[in-house]
């Protein structure tokens, strides 16, 4: 699956700005970014449900939008919120959604068997959707998603309203999908879940700003990582803010994450000393960046570039 000069307008509105991807199969393939980042956009002209302003589009062999009816057939969707029949049972929601994906009669009961078991809805098979909790809602929206073996698999942002056992049940489920040869596409704005993915591209503004395997992103961060741990966060953020090469200071807990240009040749140094000077009692060391660290770098490139394109 690959894309080249992907672009969205929507009037004045550029929601996707002229990128290129490749990604690959049998691969989960993860969209990062906050809401209005165009992920989800980026994702439905992908698979052929909203047309390009410009670019070029192979998915499954089919050019798009040309060939986009063919894609359709052979992609399943499942979308944030639950949108299956909440007044029909897990089985008859399942058995509807297997008619209309063309199951033949005869395999019709064997398929949503199959289903039920697959995605641990046995117990739930003969209650109505309304009454299921988030995750099981979850699981048979995905079941529903799959009845027809696609080979593409589109997932937005999914798992926004499940807890976190559920949430890590149904990735167990995703890697299993992708073993068994189908590819995934996921949109998602917990880090957690991004580094889950195979592959990752983190928008913002409607760009590709960082692109890669998490652990590449994380290694390759082009920045300083300082950890600092002091009684008084506060005082030791409003310090390091006003400091020059320090581009960002984020508390987690009683610790600091502070992000250095990538041109401070001793970001622990730097830290070090100028906490020190402001009479702040703290422990500092150098740390491996999460990739939290690595969308904010990312993203601030890009509104630095962005600020010097207008100035231009």
């Amino acid at each position: 699956m690959s894309a080249k000069g992907l672009t969205k307008r929507f009037g004045d509105l550029t929601a996707v700005d002229s990128i290129d991807l490749e990604i690959p199969e049998a691969a989960i393939y993860g969209f990062l970014g906050p809401n209005g980042s165009g992920k989800s956009t980026a994702i439905r002209m992908l698979c052929g449900l909203l047309t390009p302003s410009a670019g070029e589009v192979e998915v499954l062999g089919y050019k798009v939008p040309g060939q986009a009816e063919k894609v359709k057939r052979e992609i399943g969707y499942m979308t944030q919120k639950f949108s299956l029949y909440e007044d029909l049972t897990v089985t008859e929601n399942l058995k509807f959604l297997a008619t209309v994906y063309g199951v033949p009669a005869n395999k019709l009961k064997e398929t949503v068997d199959g289903a039920v078991e697959r995605y641990w809805l046995t117990e739930q098979r003969s209650q109505f959707a309304a009454t299921l909790s988030g995750g099981q809602k979850q699981r048979l929206a995905l079941a529903g998603a799959t009845l027809h073996r696609p080979r593409l698999l589109i997932l937005d942002e999914p798992t926004s309203a499940v807890d976190p056992q559920s949430r890590r049940d149904f990735w167990d489920i995703l890697f299993g999908l992708a073993e068994e040869g189908t590819t995934v596409l996921v949109s998602s704005h917990y880090m957690d879940e991004a580094e889950r993915c195979h592959r990752l591209a983190i928008l913002d503004e409607g760009r590709v700003v960082a692109e890669g395997r998490p652990r590449d992103l994380i290694r390759d961060i082009g920045a300083g990582v300082v950890e600092i741990e002091t009684s008084a966060p506060r005082a030791a953020r409003d310090c390091l803010e006003k400091i020059d090469g320090v581009q960002s200071v984020a508390q987690l807990g009683a610790r600091l994450h502070a992000l250095t240009a990538k041109s401070v040749e001793d970001p622990e140094g730097l830290v070090s000393n100028a906490l020190k000077q402001a009479d702040v009692d703290a422990e500092v060391a150098t740390v491996m960046a999460n990739l939290e660290d690595v969308f904010v770098v990312a993203t601030r490139l890009n509104h630095e570039q962005g600020k010097s394109n207008d100035a231009a």
